[in-house]
């Protein structure tokens, strides 16, 4: 007897060919899958990356608007500074001017009175000396006339006379009072003079005064000056706001 033996039925190409495209279709399919679960992770980073810059864009803004803010407020109070700054220099050259005219009108009062106290003092000694020589010559007048030497004694003082010379005696009286009231009258002249030298004196004295005040008030306003012009400049310098940081790159 024969084996029964039972017949496998070959694949045909078309089986084949279709078993290979669903193949090749579920292989591509899976990829695409692969390929579509990438492309959503990758939006996501991208979202969050896109959500941190724009974070950090409106942080930079909002620093850039305080920073122009505070570039404004600082170049306002720069401007006001050097206004005041301007103003100050203005009223303290006017003082200066000022000042230095005042100190140059004192020196050349006290110059001037200090010529006058010379004049006074020459016109002083001349008339004590003119005074002097005048009083000699009418000691000496006096001294000469036989009439009036009676009256003198050799030292020159006035003594007491005999009564026969009461017409004499009337005589020099006259010219005795004539004699003092000229003395007096050299004496008032005198002391007018010695007054005058010493009111001199006082005002040079209290303007020299003066300009010794005025010198203190021009280097008090000077030092006052230097004082504000260094602080207005460290205010300035501390008010001036520090470069902003630059942004940091994201990874």
């Amino acid at each position: 007897m024969r084996p029964n033996t039972m017949a496998v039925p070959s694949d045909s190409p078309q089986e084949r060919e279709n078993r290979r495209l669903q193949e090749a279709s579920l292989r591509l399919e899976q990829e695409n899958d692969d390929l579509a679960h990438e492309l959503v992770t990758s939006k996501i980073a991208l979202r969050n990356d896109l959500d941190q810059i724009e974070d950090k864009a409106d942080v930079l803004n909002k620093e850039l608007l305080q920073t122009k803010q505070k570039l404004v407020e600082t170049e306002d109070e720069k401007r006001r500074q050097e206004e005041e700054s301007a103003q100050i220099k203005e009223v303290f050259r006017r003082e200066l001017e000022k000042a230095e005219s005042e100190v140059k009108k004192t020196s050349a009062i006290i110059s001037e009175y200090k010529q006058i106290c010379s004049q006074l003092s020459t016109r002083l000694e001349k008339q004590q000396a003119a005074s002097k020589e005048e009083l000699e010559l009418v000691k000496g007048k006096v001294l000469s006339c036989e009439r009036c030497c009676k009256l003198f004694r050799k030292d020159g003082e006035l003594q007491v006379p005999e009564p026969g010379q009461a017409c004499t005696l009337q005589h020099v009286d006259e010219e005795k009072e004539l004699l003092k009231k000229q003395l007096r009258e050299m004496e008032l002249e005198l002391a007018q003079t010695k007054l005058q030298l010493v009111e001199a004196k006082c005002k040079i004295q209290e303007l020299e005064h003066h300009r010794g005040a005025l010198l203190n008030e021009i280097q008090a306003t000077k030092n006052s000056w230097f004082s504000k012009t260094l602080n207005s400049i460290k205010t300035a310098t501390s008010t001036q706001p520090p470069p902003p940081p630059p942004p940091k790159e994201s990874t």
